[in-house]
């Protein structure tokens, strides 16, 4: 088979896995969270961001490092195997040790426990590094795919039937650990690969200077990524910090699925015109009013329907995460423009910049944090919406730049959207007609009625992604060959 094929194929199971993982993750959790109490999940979110740490620091870049090189050896891939059950005992031994200092820091002294016993994820995850990176350097992704998606499931339903049970938070601690322990019985099955007792320190020397920045850069993303988690779970309680991940797993779920399918078409197209900055600044520009014209309206119809959505899927007792899904919303809104924008930087080769930019956005962040706790947590999101607002700006600052099109004319091809977007959210949140069916009644009128008035008014005015659209609609429907269609529309 070419690399062509197996690139495409490894694409479409990719994309297959992240679908069907999300799918099930958000069916499992919706059960889940009518099963358990907002406090429950507040305790795991709590230690999320100290497995994730020790999660990046096992790999140390080893992954990417097999994954890169041009020839991996069975000494290369021994030495990682071999590091990595070392170091994994290690980190769960610093996790088991620190443990009642994690709880002390939280004034939740279940956590103890709780952290110990999820330890023990460092080292079975430890045991499929190597099967892992080399399914990726084949990629095989059908088998990862498959891997994923069972483990996902198995994990699912033990942990339904640990809180039918009445176990708690310990159902999820039983859902993670299963996950874990299911996926590393599928690597071993489905990869060949099995250790040897061989093992040297310069491969891993030289594969460690590859790595090491891909892992400390991974450590300060890991880390501020969970810094409102952290400070929630620090400041507030663990039934404050369970209703803001519960909101934001549902925002996440519309918002960074298309980011995650956007990153990973419009980098490769964008580099493709590297060298042409006139076609790569109109692919940009019918990216962006393409994107925008499908994002705006789901994620404002969301924070729209937020409320009877959330006592359908969770009930009554997850209702003070309704405020905090509809202001994510805001956040969520921005996330196609900055990777847009940012995959353009990336494809001129401005990498440097690109750094800097994230270096800024993570000053942000920790200046929202301290202008913002001490009024609760609806103001720290506020804070996100702003932080989110300004990054677009200096992210299209940059666009005009080197791409040349510019913060005002960004903001002219997607005000229709925003415009009718936010008419159509207006409506559907302020009318309310007593339905059949309560919530869901309320939620199937409030759809139509958004997809109602948002598709009129695209139609009246001739949003231009309507004819972006068709063209890719009619471009694929005519079978043109790959290269052309990059040039001319965005996919």
């Amino acid at each position: 088979m070419s690399l062509k094929n197996r690139t495409v194929g490894a694409l479409s199971w990719s994309l297959l896995q992240e679908a069907a993982q999300r799918i099930i993750q958000l069916g499992i959790g919706i059960l889940l969270a009518r099963l358990l109490l907002p406090a429950e999940f507040g305790l795991i979110a709590m230690l999320t961001v100290f497995i994730a740490v020790a999660q990046v620091l096992l790999d140390s870049g080893f992954v990417a490092a097999l994954i890169q090189r041009k020839e991996v050896s069975d000494l290369d891939q021994n030495s990682v195997f071999y590091f990595n059950i070392l170091m994994s005992l290690v980190l769960a031994t610093g996790l088991c040790v620190t443990a009642p200092w994690i709880a002390e820091f939280y004034h939740q002294p279940q956590l103890t426990s709780l952290t110990r016993w999820l330890s023990a994820i460092l080292v079975i995850n430890a045991l499929v590094v190597v099967q892992s990176a080399l399914l990726i350097r084949q990629l095989d992704f059908k088998r990862l795919t498959l891997i994923a998606t069972a483990s996902t499931a198995v994990s699912g339903i033990v942990g339904l039937a640990l809180a039918w049970q009445g176990f708690g938070v310990w159902s999820l601690v039983g859902q993670q650990l299963a996950a874990s322990t299911m996926r590393a019985c599928l690597y071993w099955r489905f990869n060949k690969w099995r250790p040897k007792w061989i093992f040297s320190a310069k491969t891993l020397r030289e594969m460690f200077v590859f790595g090491s920045g891909m892992a400390a850069s991974s450590v300060v993303n890991t880390l501020f990524e969970n810094l409102y988690a952290l400070v929630i779970g620090k400041l507030f309680s663990a039934a404050a910090l369970g209703f803001y991940s519960r909101a934001e797993t549902l925002q996440n779920l519309p918002a960074q699925s298309l980011a995650s399918v956007v990153g990973r078409v419009t980098f490769p197209v964008f580099s493709s015109l590297q060298g042409d900055i006139t076609r790569l600044r109109n692919g940009l520009r019918k990216a962006i009013a393409s994107i925008t014209f499908l994002h705006f309206p789901v994620m404002i119809g969301l924070a729209a329907v937020a409320r009877p959505l959330v006592l359908l899927l969770l009930t009554d007792k997850w209702a003070l995460s309704v405020p905090y899904l509809q202001l994510l919303c805001f956040v969520g809104l921005w996330y196609p423009l900055h990777l847009l924008n940012l995959n353009a930087l990336l494809a001129v080769g401005r990498s440097g910049l690109f750094f800097r930019l994230e270096l800024i956005k993570k000053l942000l962040t920790i200046l929202n944090v301290v202008i913002t706790f001490r009024w609760g947590i609806q103001a720290m999101i506020c804070g996100q919406i702003v932080n989110s607002v300004l990054c677009f700006f200096i992210n299209s600052y940059y666009s005009k730049r080197f791409v040349g099109y510019s913060t005002w004319q960004q903001m002219r091809d997607v005000s229709p959207c925003l415009g009718a977007a936010a008419a159509m959210g207006l409506v559907v949140a302020f009318i309310h007609v007593p339905m059949p069916f309560a919530h869901l009644g309320q939620i199937g009128f409030k759809v139509f009625l958004g997809v109602s008035i948002y598709g009129g008014l695209a139609l009246l005015f001739g949003f231009p992604a309507l004819g972006y659209l068709q063209e890719l609609l009619r471009a694929r429907r005519a079978g043109l060959p790959e290269d052309h269609v990059p040039a001319t529309i965005p996919v």
